[in-house]
């Protein structure tokens, strides 16, 4: 039996160093974790947001390119990973922000296709797709107005 909820997703990456500099300084992460395998050349580094997810880090040279859709409907067109989702409290300005830091646009920011989200999608420096959603809305709705309490 699965013992709790959600604990990582990990990514392969080219550039160590610099990515693990890239999510850091553009999503607040913080290394918690730097690990090398004895026997083989592969090492990793894991990332910590303050309030609790992880992004784990993967470098071992000579991997070979996965997908690199251009955009979220593209990668629906490969089996396994496609990208990883944020919530986060504004699409709009988590989006500029990432642009900013020098993520890529995939999907402007625009009306989800569930009921009363907004999303947006951005490829980190590596082409690697994250997804920005705002529930707000949708959370709104579901918590009884002036006590903060679900209804």
């Amino acid at each position: 039996m699965i013992r709790g909820g959600f604990d990582h997703v990990g990514l392969n990456v080219t550039d160590l160093p610099g990515m693990t500099a890239w999510y850091a300084r553009a999503l607040g992460l913080e290394v918690v974790f730097e690990f090398a395998l004895d026997g083989i050349d592969f090492q990793g580094v894991l990332l910590r947001h303050p309030q609790g997810y992880r992004i784990e880090l993967l470098h071992r040279p000579g991997a070979s390119a996965g997908i690199h859709a251009a955009n979220p409907v593209e990668a629906a067109m490969t089996l396994g990973y496609s990208h990883f989702a944020l919530d986060v409290a504004d699409v709009d300005a988590a989006h500029a922000d990432l642009i900013g830091a020098g993520a890529r646009d995939r999907m402007s920011p625009r009306p989800s296709p569930e009921p009363g989200v907004r999303m947006a999608f951005v490829a980190d420096p590596e082409g690697n797709l994250i997804e920005l959603l705002d529930r707000g809305a949708v959370f709104a709705r579901a918590v009884t107005p002036g006590t903060g309490d679900p209804a």
